[in-house]
């Protein structure tokens, strides 16, 4: 058994691998990620730019595409599409296994649409429509336009995963919206679903660069706390959220809990633990999607022990101090939404203007 293993097993965690790469779903390296412990998928837009413009392995499909007179962001959802669905098959058993637990694969809306409800909607529901798969997860942005989708989006049988969070404000009402989305729904509930990404580490870097410019020592001892002290509360949320007779009555009709996922957790200062934000938020009923450099370093010292709630109270006087010494976490998590979506949208664009080129150059080799 791996620590991998593990932590799910133990730990009552899911770890989820943050990456999709053609060639992992040709060579065999994905299959290694699922024999090792792996059991779901996440993408987004950042990921297929790196995938596609520093590969080979979209060549071919691209140059059909491009041969069709096929517009280029029409031909980087059919190559994105190409993965998820070879993806979400190669997890299928996963999938059916867990009775629909895991084994989920993560495709995100443009993100260009993160303050668009109704393209976000129309989005979502399109990209069920053409993927059809009962383990696929549309990611939309948790935005305050984004929280209508997510409501609709589960009210229409659409199981999402929510993405960019920072806030516990936003969190809590994310967490609304997907029972709302539930209770609007007809019906039998049975393998109706979702997950909350929780964004982690982005949260140190912005306020572990206040906390240094205030230079008090008060500030300069909360470094590296506030990131791990916001997720776990965020936990403790959760936990209060699915409870009671609201959430007994969906879960009675067959719905699952919305996972809470932390996301962006590779620790970004060197002299963090490389497991630090792995280690720190371990519970039942959660999700950490790690790209490989994390899952390995978890394989070679992660700890399995239950850590996300055995100290809440530890963890709000980290945010009350935060306060005391003059950090504002709400401008900072308001500031890191708007930087995540602008990230994305930028990944997306320059993907769009590569595949450009690489198509006026296919065009004029064969004419030439």
């Amino acid at each position: 058994m791996t620590r991998l293993h593990e932590l799910h097993d133990l730990g009552g965690q899911s770890p989820w691998l943050d990456n999709l790469r053609r060639d992992w779903l040709i060579n065999g390296e994905m299959t290694r990620w699922l024999d090792r412990g792996v059991r779901g998928v996440t993408s987004n837009p950042s990921i297929f730019q790196k995938a596609i413009t520093t590969t080979d392995a979209y060549d071919q499909q691209f140059a059909e595409l491009a041969a069709r007179a096929i517009p280029t962001v029409d031909a980087y959802w059919e190559l994105v599409i190409s993965d998820i669905v070879d993806a979400l098959d190669l997890l299928a058993p996963i999938h059916a296994a867990s009775d629909g637990a895991d084994g989920q694969v993560s495709v995100e809306v443009a993100p260009a649409l993160a303050r668009d409800t109704e393209g976000t909607l129309a989005a979502a529901l399109d990209l069920q429509r053409r993927i059809s798969r009962p383990n696929l997860y549309v990611k939309i942005p948790g935005t305050a336009e984004g929280l209508p989708a997510i409501r609709r989006a589960t009210a229409a049988g659409v199981n999402v995963n929510v993405t960019l969070l920072f806030s516990l404000t936003r969190y809590a009402e994310v967490i609304d919206a997907y029972l709302c989305g539930l209770e609007e729904s007809d019906g039998d509930l049975h393998g109706r679903s979702g997950v909350a990404s929780f964004f982690v580490s982005r949260v140190d870097t912005e306020v572990d660069a206040l906390l240094e410019k205030i230079g008090s020592p008060e500030a300069l001892a909360l470094r590296g706390k506030a990131a791990v002290a916001n997720a776990q509360l965020a936990y403790g949320l959760w936990r209060d959220a699915f409870s009671g007779d609201r959430w007994e009555s969906l879960r009675q009709r067959g719905a699952r809990v919305q996972r809470p996922l932390w996301a962006s957790t590779s620790a970004k200062n060197p002299s963090y633990s490389p497991t630090v934000y792995v280690d720190n938020l371990i519970a039942p009923d959660s999700v950490n999607t790690m790209p490989e450099a994390t899952l390995e370093a978890f394989e070679a010292g992660g700890i399995v022990a239950r850590t996300a709630d055995t100290d809440l109270d530890a963890a709000k006087r980290v945010l009350d101090d935060l306060s005391t010494v003059g950090v504002d976490l709400d401008e900072v998590t308001h500031r890191l939404e708007a930087e995540g979506i602008a990230a994305f949208c930028q990944a997306f664009d320059d993907l769009v203007d590569a595949l450009q080129t690489k198509a006026a150059s296919l065009s004029t080799g064969a004419g030439g």
